[in-house]
């Protein structure tokens, strides 16, 4: 029995009907992780001793009837920016770090263990995050990350491994971080679904530090309900992350039992590539059959101004040690070894302004929100960038992304689904971008999107 492709629900019922056993679902995913894993440039370290312990403690617990929940047993992988104790190492996806190792669990690694989760594999990512302004997919010392899709496309940043982990059915589900595209990019260029939660949702205790008023963590699964079933066990309240929100979370997996009502902020396809604009406007016509789509205009700001100003100088403050000491010049990309040095001129004065412009996005977005259930839009406006090749990016100012730079600076939970495919076979997302703390109300519209598709079914050629 194979853990490919399978949903968590799936697995669990082969699990509890002894048809698969923990430990054959964990040897199988750390095979097939060891062989297609590594020529995809997924994976850092596969995790086997403390997996295949995991998974005979899972095993006896099934069979004596102690029963942790939906993830009991369920392999999975973590984006390698998570602490792991044990001796495993935690790289940041940075070459000066590929052999430091922490003596405790980050938080998240800690309450999926308490959930019955199987750790298999700690995953590659862009090098620290991407926070240090990479132009091209080789900003890695793992190499760049490979869609299953295709050979020679990327599998998008910075939680390049999750997607790709995922994407080719190597691991159930994935952890990724989001700071700014980080989960929505790689599950569409993926073609998987990615799930990041409210700011304040999920503890970051044990995770890199990006930027600390941005950075998020949430799943990358097959499909929505996935994703709901693991932020079940991953959020909630952490004395050792303040940042974190005193508002308890359960997923609900029932229907609102009426039509959803979208949101579409006007030009969204137009501002993306043709054909990315063509399949999420053919979308549109399955998302009027689960609700209304009503066109609105957002005030005239600079989101995406504002959103990278206050990435850039937290980015610049998380690493400064680095950064002062030139010990970013270890780093893989050549333009990781230079650009944060501009990121150190940025004014206190213009970040102070970003920071109080955010407060009225905030306000003036959940006021919008207020009337709909999501607002809809591309999750990427573009498909896979080919490997070798510069790409263009929102958080240089090269890309267009109101509704990510919107999300992110409000720290407001979306879900980016699959929505269909370019001429040239490359998935397409679409994204559902809530009201904050409304997970479960994003994550049923995106439910209700994969009961009338079937691209979240879909299998790429690495398969």
């Amino acid at each position: 029995m194979s853990a490919a492709f399978r949903t968590i629900r799936e697995l669990g019922a082969d699990l509890r009907a002894g048809r698969v056993s923990p430990v054959a679902l964990a040897e199988t995913c750390l095979d097939r992780l060891e062989t297609v894993g590594r020529k995809l440039n997924a994976v850092v370290t596969l995790t086997r001793e403390r997996a295949l312990e995991q998974a005979r403690r899972a095993e006896r617990e099934l069979k004596a009837g102690h029963d942790r929940g939906p993830l009991h047993g369920i392999p999975y992988g973590a984006k390698d920016l998570l602490a792991t104790s044990g001796g495993i190492p935690t790289t940041w996806g940075a070459a000066p770090f590929r052999d430091r190792c922490f003596d405790y669990d980050a938080t998240v690694i800690r309450r999926l263990e308490e959930a019955g989760a199987v750790l298999v594999a700690k995953l590659a990512m862009v090098e620290v995050a991407g926070g240090m302004g990479y132009r091209q997919p080789n900003a890695s010392f793992t190499g760049p990350g490979i869609s299953p899709w295709a050979s020679d496309a990327w599998s998008g940043g910075s939680s390049s491994g999750s997607g790709s982990a995922v994407g080719a059915g190597l691991v159930p589900f994935a952890i990724g971080s989001e700071t700014w595209g980080s989960i929505l990019g790689p599950a569409t260029y993926c073609g998987v679904t990615g799930l990041r939660p409210t700011y304040g949702r999920v503890s970051r205790h044990g995770a890199m530090p990006l930027c600390w008023t941005l950075d998020k963590l949430g799943p990358l699964a097959l499909t929505a309900e996935d994703c709901g079933l693991v932020l079940d066990a991953i959020a909630g309240a952490d004395p050792a992350d303040p940042t974190t929100a005193a508002r308890p979370y359960r997923y609900d997996a029932r229907d609102p039992g009426r039509g959803f009502r979208f949101a579409l902020v006007g030009g969204t396809a137009a501002a993306a590539e043709p054909a990315v604009g063509e399949a999420f406007t053919r979308a549109l016509g399955t998302l009027r059959e689960i609700g209304s789509v009503e066109e609105i205009a957002l005030p005239a700001l600079p989101y995406e101004a504002m959103t990278r100003v206050i990435l850039w100088s937290e980015a610049a403050s998380a690493f400064e040690v680095e950064i002062e000491s030139g010990a970013i010049a270890g780093l893989t990309a050549p333009e990781d070894r230079v650009t944060p040095y501009a990121r150190d001129a940025i004014l206190s004065k213009d970040y102070l302004r970003a920071l109080r412009l955010r407060g009225v996005v905030a306000r003036d977005i959940d006021g919008v929100l207020s009337r709909f259930d999501a607002i809809v839009g591309p999750s990427r406006g573009n498909a896979g960038p080919r490997l070798g090749a510069e790409f263009r990016s929102p958080i240089r100012g090269g890309a267009p992304d109101v509704l990510g730079a919107i999300g992110n600076a409000a720290g407001l939970p979306a879900v980016g689904v699959p929505c269909g495919f370019t001429g040239e076979g490359l998935p397409v997302g679409l994204q559902f971008l809530g009201r904050a703390w409304d997970e479960n109300v994003v994550l049923a519209a995106a439910r209700a999107w994969q009961a009338r598709t079937d691209f979240h079914r879909r299998r790429p050629p690495v398969a």
